[in-house]
């Protein structure tokens, strides 16, 4: 199995160039997307939808997200990331444009849901990550992963606030608006990110075909286990972030205090994301991924169990913050260590296409148990038993390289 840690043919990017360009283009396509519980009630209430309504464009999304971001990944490892992030600043824009103008749930859908999950895939984590594992040697991968990761994080403590003093000065529609015209600093910024390798002209060689390293994944049973934590990770998450802040509002809580707290949860999730990276290069990555999956379900019993106060909330949002994204960089880096570089970015599109499909159900079902029962304690019961599911099945899993036939280099068409 080749060690090698760039592609043939291709001059390494500098590690400063990768973390800036690729953390700042997180920052804004994480950031966006964090604060959308914010419009859960002023468009509801301005087009008269149910939160059935506008949770299930938000779990398209996801879904959305989920599939879209394998075929990005796939076309990020063979034609570079450079095209794929700025397709998907594209259709970011024109996502944000369409969920603003939406006369029906269903034109809402199409935009807020499939076009900017489509977006998604081609400008956050899989995509990204490709590019890091490419260019930054293994000793350091698990690293520049968490702080990829911290940026999304910190996109969330700065852009949530920001959106929520938007919607609050401007509007709604016309912050959504001015959202579209911000995101597409993600084109040039996504300059910074073309690999010499993927340029006319060039081939890359390779030890497996697509197919290859497809059935090698799906049979191998730690990927299939990462993948089932995975899909935890986004219905938990998921669920808090769009549903929190019509969750307090619901208790009495000034909307103000949702604002705040999922500032906080982005602000705490820079220092545990960065921390996970950090402890992948020195422990095993199983045993951080069972960890934080643990305590998400203690944490989520004790917030629901104490009586609720904008304290209780931002000491929740705060801890809740140290284990929100911090599955991101062991999950990637563990992909990484086991299969390769090669493949990294399809693969980690299909991991997280678990976990998508896991944000699909979270925020749906919060919708719809919401709708049907008046209430949103079901979920967090189910989002307990997960927490506690994803922390027994990522103890098993193996994260040595995994043991492959030598074969003749696969050469990829230019």
């Amino acid at each position: 199995m080749s060690t090698s840690t760039t592609l043939p043919n291709s001059a390494p990017l500098s590690i400063r160039q990768v973390l800036i360009c690729g953390a700042t283009i997180v920052t804004l396509s994480m950031g966006i997307r964090h604060g959308f519980g914010l419009w859960l009630q002023p468009i509801t209430q301005a087009q008269g939808w149910t939160r059935e309504t506008f949770a299930f464009a938000i779990a398209i999304q996801n879904l959305s997200w989920g599939v879209f971001g394998i075929f990005a990944g796939m076309a990020a490892d063979r034609f570079g990331a450079f095209r794929v992030i700025a397709g998907g600043a594209l259709l970011y824009a024109l996502g944000l444009v369409g969920m603003a103008l939406s006369p029906t749930g269903f034109l809402f859908t199409m935009t807020a849901g499939i076009l900017i999950g489509a977006a998604q895939a081609g400008t956050t984590y899989a995509v990204i990550y490709g590019v890091i594992g490419r260019n930054i040697s293994a000793d350091r991968r698990s690293w520049a992963m968490g702080v990829a990761a911290a940026a999304g994080s910190f996109g969330q403590f700065l852009m949530v606030p920001t959106e929520g003093f938007l919607i609050s000065y401007f509007g709604w529609k016309e912050a959504l608006l001015i959202l579209g015209g911000a995101v597409l600093l993600i084109m040039p910024l996504a300059l910074g990110l073309r690999e010499s390798s993927f340029g006319p002209g060039r081939t890359v060689k390779r030890e497996q075909t697509i197919l290859q390293a497809l059935k090698e994944a799906f049979k191998y049973p730690s990927f299939q286990l990462l993948m089932a934590g995975y899909f935890v990770c986004g219905f938990q998450v998921v669920f808090i972030g769009v549903h929190m802040p019509s969750y307090l509002r619901d208790k009495g809580l000034s909307p103000q205090v949702a604002s705040y707290a999922l500032a906080l949860i982005g602000l705490f999730n820079v220092f545990g994301t960065y921390i996970a990276g950090s402890l992948g290069q020195r422990m095993p990555k199983k045993t951080i991924l069972s960890t934080i999956y643990f305590s998400r379900a203690v944490v989520i019993a004790v917030f629901i169990a104490v009586p609720l106060s904008p304290i209780s909330v931002y000491i929740f949002s705060a801890v809740m913050g140290l284990l929100w994204l911090s599955t991101v960089p062991p999950t990637n880096a563990a992909v990484a260590q086991i299969f390769g570089i090669h493949h990294l970015s399809m693969l980690s599109g299909f991991v997280f296409f678990s976990h998508q499909i896991g944000s699909f159900l979270g925020v749906w079902l919060g919708g719809l148990l919401y709708d049907r029962s008046g209430s949103y304690d079901i979920v967090w019961y189910i989002t307990i038993a997960l927490g506690i599911f994803a922390g027994l099945i990522n103890l098993p899993v193996k994260e040595a390289p995994i043991a492959r036939a030598k074969t003749a280099a696969v050469p990829a068409a230019s």
